[in-house]
């Protein structure tokens, strides 16, 4: 009676396991390299011959000299793609409050002149921790910062940040963006410190 009902149950379990363990990631991960190879790779930006970060992952950047991206996540290394997952803390969590206020904090003792109020994507995480863009208002915020760090004008900094803005997907889904790495990787080119 037990052979009855354990060879289908190990036939079934080695047949899905083959299907679901090799045949089918191996498709996928062909389809993707054939179709999309530089997706595939991770989108890497590189420089020289050499990778300096992926366009769909946030890295950090605290110089006066650079646009600053959104607030990571991930602990305890910040974008950390391993550990990709949001804070998890409402709006009335107190370490929240207090994370957002230094974050304020830290914008204003950058910039004390600025007037403009400070977009939230400065302040706060996205889901995944590893946001790679900021918005427009973002930019702005930033740019007298980071043209008087360069020594370039403001209008040559709105400048760069124009030419690397990213449209809405499909036209019509989310607002524009900026990806960060890609700004400063221009701002690195027009204008090296």
């Amino acid at each position: 009676m037990i052979k009855t009902y354990l060879r289908p149950a190990l036939t079934t379990f080695v047949l899905l396991s083959a299907v679901t363990g090799f045949i089918y990631p191996m498709l996928v991960t062909g389809v993707g390299q054939g179709l999309f190879p530089r997706q595939a790779a991770g989108s890497l930006i590189e420089q020289g011959g050499k990778a300096v970060g992926s366009e769909l992952i946030g890295q950090s950047f605290t110089a006066p000299k650079y646009f600053w991206g959104r607030p990571s996540a991930t602990g305890p290394m910040s974008n950390n793609a391993g550990g990709s997952s949001g804070s998890n803390q409402g709006p009335i969590n107190p370490a929240l409050a207090d994370a957002v206020k230094g974050r304020v904090e830290a914008l204003r003792a950058a910039d004390p002149d600025n007037q403009l109020p400070i977009p939230a994507d400065l302040v706060t995480a996205s889901a995944s921790g590893l946001d790679p863009h900021i918005t427009m208002a973002a930019a702005r915020y930033q740019v007298a910062r980071v043209a008087r760090a360069r020594g370039l004008s403001a209008a040559e900094v709105q400048r760069l940040i124009d030419a690397n803005t990213e449209g809405r997907d499909l036209a019509v889904l989310g607002e524009p963006r900026v990806n960060v790495l890609k700004l400063n990787l221009a701002l690195d080119a027009a204008k090296p410190v």
